[in-house]
């Protein structure tokens, strides 16, 4: 059998708790995501870093290559501001976008940690 509340705090509190759940959960599940992409973007970057450094003649071409594509995705990102009239319409490129941001950051964040271990 189903409680059903009798009084409007009641009902209240209940909507409450609801909406602060709800809120939560989609937030722990947003933020999960964009920790797995961020360290996606490390894992790539290390990746990046190590192969063509194993040669020792690719490492100013493999550094161009990441450089280019860095600018290019931000280019992509931040140009999405001027045209965010229609939200229904772009909300998955928007996420997308997202994503595709938090690799970025995590292949930047990658690439300073390799540069500080062979700094010291």
């Amino acid at each position: 059998m189903k409680y059903i509340p009798k009084t409007n705090l009641e009902i209240q509190i209940n909507l409450t708790f609801y909406y602060f759940l709800n809120f939560i959960n989609y937030k722990l599940h947003y933020l999960s995501i964009q920790l797995l992409n961020i360290l996606l973007g490390f894992f790539i970057s290390t990746t990046l870093s190590t192969i063509p450094a194993q040669t020792g003649d690719w490492g100013v071409i493999a550094s161009a290559i990441i450089v280019t594509n860095q600018e290019i995705a931000s280019k992509i990102i931040y140009k999405r501001d001027k045209h965010a009239n229609c939200k229904q319409k772009n909300l998955r490129k928007n996420i997308l976008l997202k994503y595709l941001n938090s690799i970025k950051i995590g292949i930047l964040y990658g690439l300073f940690v390799d540069a500080f271990k062979l700094g010291s």
